[in-house]
């Protein structure tokens, strides 16, 4: 709901005028390909826990985690990029809107790799046991995952449809 209203007030304010064009930053899309390799590493090793295959379930997560890592890493780097260009933070609206639909969702991340974080702990302290609760514990990361991806790239066609 939250993105929903901003990108909606995004587009009635970009209707107002004094809108600033400007072309995103190409690190935007490599850091979407790296989110949506993250998306399949998750998957993976949620599937590998399900048939009890630890060693992949464990090394896929780690993996998850790393490229999450990443995709905040090159976020900031898009902004700095934005930046360089002379879109600032509190310049024209436009790179306003940017900046704060990009870092809400750079913050939905890491509640993700904060959930993650549980999982890793978890799946390294405890002993390996892929029970019903602890399946439906990693499901449900990995569908707020799922959905904190689809959520970027839903925002990424967004800033590329509205420029």
């Amino acid at each position: 709901m939250m993105f929903g209203s901003l990108t909606s007030a995004y587009v009635v304010r970009r209707a107002q005028g004094n809108w600033l064009e400007f072309k995103l930053p190409d690190i935007f899309f490599v850091s979407t390909a790296v989110i949506l390799a993250s998306s399949l590493t998750i998957q993976m090793s949620l599937n590998a826990f399900r048939r009890g295959n630890e060693k992949t379930y464990k090394t896929l997560m780690l993996t998850t985690y790393g490229l999450g890592f990443l995709f905040i890493v090159l976020q900031y780097q898009g902004w700095v990029a934005m930046n360089a260009i002379g879109v600032i933070l509190n310049g024209n609206p436009s790179g306003s809107f940017v900046y704060v639909i990009s870092g809400l969702h750079a913050g939905h991340l890491l509640g993700g790799m904060a959930a993650l974080t549980v999982a890793l702990v978890h799946a390294f302290y405890l002993p390996f046991k892929p029970t019903p609760r602890r399946v439906l514990r990693y499901e449900l990361v990995t569908q707020f995952w799922h959905f904190v991806d689809v959520l970027w790239v839903y925002l990424l066609v967004f800033f590329i449809l509205q420029s």
